[in-house]
């Protein structure tokens, strides 16, 4: 598996996989912080590909020096084989390079059911943002 910057000959497989594995209400409210950040910090838009194929993504912004995973997203069929963890850990080292002071998870109700993730990546109940810190409306 191999994990790399998002480019834009990524964009249609990047939105098919989001569309695949995110509800209706997440898929849009993504989208448009996804476009974001993508006018603001591209490299902050990481994919993981295996066989040639886009099985993972996540989406991270910094706000005010502090790092925040916003989304992550893996294809079913590539679940419970670590790629969410290389994706987090990856963005957890674009973070440091960028000598971010913290790194939060952007919690909201779409994301809840994957917090174990996280906390399998390393990271506890007190990294975790349940405030209203959106990225589509984050000055990143």
């Amino acid at each position: 598996m191999l994990v790399r910057s998002f480019q834009l000959s990524d964009y249609v497989s990047v939105t098919e996989l989001f569309n695949n594995v995110l509800t209706e209400a997440c898929y849009e409210e993504t989208m448009e912080a996804f476009a974001r950040q993508l006018s603001w910090d591209s490299e902050l838009v990481l994919i993981a590909i295996e066989n040639e194929q886009i099985v993972g993504v996540i989406v991270g912004t910094i706000d005010n020096h502090e790092g925040y995973y916003y989304r992550i997203a893996v294809s079913e069929q590539f679940q419970r084989r670590g790629i969410g963890k290389a994706l987090i850990e990856s963005m957890r080292q674009r973070f440091v390079q960028r000598k971010v002071r913290r790194i939060m998870i952007t919690v909201d109700v779409h994301n809840e059911m994957i917090l174990p993730v996280y906390e399998s990546a390393g990271y506890q109940a007190t990294d975790f943002s349940r405030t209203a810190h959106r990225l589509s409306i984050v000055n990143g």
